[in-house]
């Protein structure tokens, strides 16, 4: 069979999904805090007809002759570039301006930490809550009650010394500073501090692992997470009453997606042409 039917084939498959990394883009298009895909390719692999040869002292050199056999999917890389931010308001909408990701866990529930947070996940999606709290001395006295800083399916926010962020129930009024401090106007109008914010950064962005819900998992490639205080480690500062949009530029996607269609049509036209030829091949006998 004819070595340009299967280039075809092999293109016509990695088009299909460089189309489902472009469709995931636009889909996502105003998820905070997403970050874009991106498909890269490469040759597949060539089959050697001749050889190159050096000069000699008659004749100069010859370069080798190669047939292509294809392409292949080289990767498909996460674009970590900052998206825009969009004011709203919400004290507790934050959005990072430069490096880092907000940390999310859950309870441990065992001793000798119970609070402290394990499981711990990586995002750059700012929408948090305050959840219903709890009343661990099962007091009436609203100070001892605290709600917790959540992300929207319920993760806590990492604070200082791998805690959560309370604040008591009595509190007036909340709001986070761009050093990451989370301070709130007690009952007898006082302002306390409830934590600090902390965040990560790692060593290879796009080596994290996305696992859906807007959070990243690190891997070998992402390198571990170095965790501290807003602002060390080359992490950015905290924008409070705003939230980073999702990085994907539809105009670009657009773009991208014709030129996926159209490379594939024309993979097709490669196929189509190469049974053309087989079919001379065949109706010589006749």
């Amino acid at each position: 069979m004819l070595r340009s039917m299967y280039s075809g084939i092999s293109a016509m498959k990695n088009f299909q999904v460089k189309l489902d990394v472009i469709g995931n883009n636009i889909a996502n298009v105003n998820t905070y805090g997403f970050k874009k895909g991106r498909t890269i390719f490469k040759d597949l692999v060539s089959q050697q007809i001749a050889g190159a040869s050096g000069p000699t002292a008659n004749r100069g050199g010859v370069n080798p002759k190669q047939v292509g056999l294809g392409m292949q999917l080289a990767a498909i890389d996460t674009v970590h570039t900052q998206g825009s931010t969009q004011p709203t308001g919400r004290p507790l909408d934050l959005a990072i301006s430069g490096d880092g990701f907000f940390v999310l866990g859950e309870k441990n529930g065992s001793t000798p930490n119970p609070d402290d947070l394990t499981n711990l996940l990586y995002t750059r999606s700012g929408n948090f809550y305050l959840d219903a709290g709890d009343n661990p001395n099962n007091t009436t006295n609203l100070d001892n009650d605290f709600r917790y800083i959540v992300s929207a399916d319920g993760r806590y926010l990492l604070g200082t010394n791998n805690e959560r962020i309370g604040i008591p129930k009595s509190a007036q009024s909340v709001s986070i500073g761009s050093d990451g401090t989370v301070s709130y106007v007690d009952s007898t109008g006082a302002l306390q501090i409830a934590g600090k914010i902390q965040l990560a950064k790692f060593a290879n962005n796009e080596g994290l692992e996305k696992v859906g819900d807007n959070l990243f998992r690190p891997t070998a490639s992402s390198g571990v997470a170095i965790i501290g205080d807003v602002g060390a480690n080359g992490t950015g500062t905290i924008v409070s009453g705003a939230l980073e949009m999702s990085n994907v530029d539809l105009a670009e996607e657009f773009t991208e997606m014709i030129v996926a269609q159209r490379g594939f049509q024309a993979n097709t036209r490669i196929i189509t042409t190469s049974d053309e030829i087989l079919q001379e091949l065949v109706n010589l006998k006749k």
